[in-house]
């Protein structure tokens, strides 16, 4: 008899685990099998910050991303294939009509607009005057009193999901983790100010989503984070590059807005095999003109398979950094960015950086039309 998994039920700190996303322990709970009482997965569960870090990955949303995971009768009965399953319709619960995605008044991204959070500073110290200013053009990136940086979620129709709010240090760019979590969310804040509903329907979107409108006829390079993303749009400004969120943000529902893209998946070090399935995945779903093959090694020394599109659309995922990178480089878990950066600080001298870091950031301050562009690009004309 199929039996719905389920959240853990709090029974001692042990019942509690270490988030996948916002590093906190014991703050983590796992969904378990209906049927064998056991975790469907390390990943599968939901943070209890929710203000904090907002975490949630469904059994439902895990099994479409991992359909190699699928036994009967999880299989069958949770997502629905039930041409190796033996249970019966009658005993699947039907889906709830599909609710629309949550969104945020346009007006939050035109109030937040600002260069001053030190994720910016960061970027003065490594990007030119002009690379930053087509990063603000394309991202809208916001800033809080507090100088953290507000990387907003905008979909492909120019409508506004959330964003997402962390703190960063200035001189390295990486994120601030600290007691009271290193992520914050606008749809939290706003419903926590009843200035969004309590069943506010949050569905996450690509860092980035909105540009593939903007340039329908780029290749999408899809990386996991924000900060990549960014980082790689001022040095390959050819690509439409999107953020993924997280190693698991490369979900099924988002990957719609994909069709009839060429895509490149850009994993960081030691996520390649789990994209690469992805990539494998997306490209049944959505057929294209593409194969499998075998990628050879910078050195000529190994081969590693992967999907090569062809001609027309497909996906495919990146060997890049699984060629180059030392032992060292994969047991960090770097990404495009790291190696970016590093690239980046060796071609600028520190007398350099000290005397265009402050003319750069209030230059962006005093003439900040980034959001008027962005709305101009998006036809947004019903929130001028």
């Amino acid at each position: 008899m199929y039996a719905q998994p389920y959240l853990q039920k709090y029974k001692g700190i042990s019942t509690r685990h270490t988030c996948p996303e916002c590093g906190q322990k014991q703050s983590f709970t796992l969904y378990l099998d209906g049927t064998t009482n056991e975790p469907i997965h390390k990943t599968v569960g939901k943070c209890n910050r929710e203000s904090k870090c907002g975490y949630h990955y469904t059994p439902k949303q895990y099994f479409l991303d991992n359909p190699s995971s699928l036994t009967p009768p999880l299989g069958g009965g949770w997502v629905g294939s039930h041409a190796t399953s033996e249970i019966s319709n009658q005993n699947i619960k039907k889906d709830a009509p599909p609710q629309p995605a949550g969104t945020i008044p346009f007006s939050f991204v035109e109030r937040s607009a600002s260069y001053q959070s030190n994720f910016v500073r960061f970027l003065c110290e490594i990007l030119t005057d002009e690379q930053i200013h087509s990063i603000g053009e394309n991202y809208a990136l916001g800033a809080t009193k507090t100088n953290e940086v507000i990387f907003w979620q905008i979909d492909l129709n120019g409508k506004v999901r959330t964003g997402k709010i962390m703190q960063c240090n200035p001189e390295t760019g990486r994120r601030l983790k600290h007691e009271s979590g290193a992520i914050d969310w606008v749809h939290n804040k706003l419903k926590n100010s009843r200035q969004l509903p309590d069943d506010f329907n949050l569905q996450q979107c690509f860092f980035g989503e909105h540009l593939l409108k903007i340039y329908p006829n780029k290749t999408v390079a899809i990386v996991e984070s924000e900060k990549s993303a960014i980082i790689a749009s001022a040095v390959f400004p050819e690509l439409v590059w999107l953020g993924a969120g997280n190693i698991h943000g490369l979900t099924t529902e988002k990957c719609q807005v994909l069709k009839n893209r060429k895509v490149i998946l850009f994993p960081d070090l030691n996520a390649f095999e789990k994209w690469n399935e992805k990539a494998q995945m997306l490209n049944s779903l959505f057929p294209s003109n593409s194969k499998e093959v075998d990628f050879l090694s910078p050195n000529g020394e190994s081969t590693r398979r992967g999907i090569e599109v062809r001609e027309g659309l497909g996906v495919r995922c990146s060997t890049l950094l699984e060629d180059i990178a030392t032992p060292e480089a994969k047991e960090k878990g770097l990404d495009v960015a790291d190696y970016l950066i590093a690239q980046l600080r060796s071609k600028r001298s520190d007398t350099e950086n000290k005397n265009q870091i402050s003319e750069v950031l209030n230059d962006f301050i005093n003439r900040n039309n980034a959001v008027k562009i962005l709305i101009d690009k998006l036809q947004l004309t019903e929130i001028l």
